[in-house]
């Protein structure tokens, strides 16, 4: 679980600093790098280095991108954005995306073009110290930008690097082919090609695939819940923590909502104390922001609520799919009783519901049930 011991907005401005810097550095090597292939490309005639300094171009345009999108995302909230702009991160690594599969796209049509008419290639020592010099540079960039994507939490950084990475592979081909073809007179430029191609194009889907999943919404961290969850349950008062909801709205950017067990003997300035300081601790803690805080109460006055609750319990987890029972209160008096139960997704929650209601209505056929079936969203 990350500390955010240093003010949050401050935490926020040096990422952005940072995604900026790495990606300035980027852009610079990128089209040094494709300023060389290229001149090299066109005097040798060689396809494999000229597509491999389209590669490079394509990156440096995708860092480009990634700065424009960080620093939309690092706008102030507004009254038709209250919640922030950070979700501009996602869009924008989803236009690298697009940028490095269309990139790849128009690489293969070239490299097939070059399969059926096939062109003389003329290999000399520059061409040969460029592309060792590009190996080196992209392999060091690769792991520089990668490494400082996942310090910050930029999958834009993260994507960006391990197309580095995967550029001095591509690099590495094309030398391979440059040697085979001045040892052997074996011409394998065209076809080398053809896997650059694929390659760009396969990073490009992933780092596609990757981002959407950002945008659509995917599961939380699991350190990050079960940190929360662990700070909440420190609270003396509390007996556990449940139904914990993260809403992302971009990298780092999370607005919560959680319900907590408390003491069915707490007044409500006593719940609204504890509420508060929760909400304080976790935001101070892991700069999430815990927008609500519903509260379940737990039977303290009576044995035979508990014993109730213990059988309830045995009947619920008989079921695989009946993944936690919480918020359970029973009024022995007026024969109410109430829980909420967290289903997996291997069942139709109504289904579920139903199912459990049955079971324990068979048991406590004197009782009014309510049970309320939860999501599994979060670990």
């Amino acid at each position: 679980m990350k500390n955010t011991n240093m003010n949050v907005a401050d935490a926020v401005d040096n990422r952005n600093q940072v995604i900026v810097k790495t990606s300035i550095i980027g852009t610079i090597a990128n089209l040094l790098l494709a300023g060389f292939k290229a001149l090299v490309g066109v005097l040798s005639g060689s396809i494999a280095i000229i597509l491999d300094a389209v590669n490079n171009l394509s990156d440096a345009l995708s860092s480009v991108v990634t700065i424009v999108g960080t620093k939309l995302a690092g706008k102030m909230p507004d009254k038709e954005h209250p919640m922030g702009h950070g979700r501009a991160e996602y869009l924008s690594a989803l236009l690298v995306a697009a940028i490095i599969i269309y990139a790849g796209l128009t690489s293969l049509n070239e490299s097939i073009l070059k399969i059926v008419h096939p062109t003389e290639v003329k290999y000399e020592t520059l061409t040969l110290v460029v592309l060792v010099a590009a190996i080196f540079v992209k392999f060091f960039l690769g792991r520089f930008v990668k490494s400082t994507g996942e310090k910050v939490n930029s999958s834009a950084l993260i994507a960006s690097g391990a197309d580095a990475s995967f550029d001095a592979i591509i690099s590495t081909g094309v030398l391979l082919s440059a040697i085979v073809y001045i040892a052997f007179g074996i011409s394998l430029e065209a076809y080398v090609g053809v896997i650059i191609s694929l390659i760009i194009v396969k990073a490009g889907w992933e780092m596609m695939s990757d981002t959407l999943d950002d945008i659509l919404g995917r599961r939380p961290d699991r350190e990050l819940t079960v940190g929360i969850k662990r700070l909440i349950c420190e609270e003396p008062e509390v007996r556990g923590a449940y139904d914990l909801v993260l809403n992302n709205y971009g990298p780092n950017k999370f607005f919560g909502s959680v319900h907590v067990e408390l003491p069915d003997v707490m007044t409500v300035e006593e719940v609204d104390v504890i509420t508060r300081r929760i909400q304080a601790k976790v935001f101070k803690e892991t700069g999430v922001v815990l927008s609500g805080v519903g509260v379940y109460s737990f039977n303290t006055k009576n044995d035979e609520a508990a014993q109730i609750r213990n059988r309830v319990l045995e009947i619920v987890k008989q079921h695989d799919w009946a993944l936690q029972l919480h918020g359970f209160y029973v009024n022995t008096e007026t024969k109410e009783m109430r829980f909420d139960v967290v289903l997996s997704f291997e069942i139709n929650h109504t289904e579920g519901v139903e199912i459990i209601h049955n079971e324990v209505l068979t048991e406590y056929p004197e009782y009014d049930i309510q049970i309320a079936a939860d999501v599994d969203v979060a670990d």
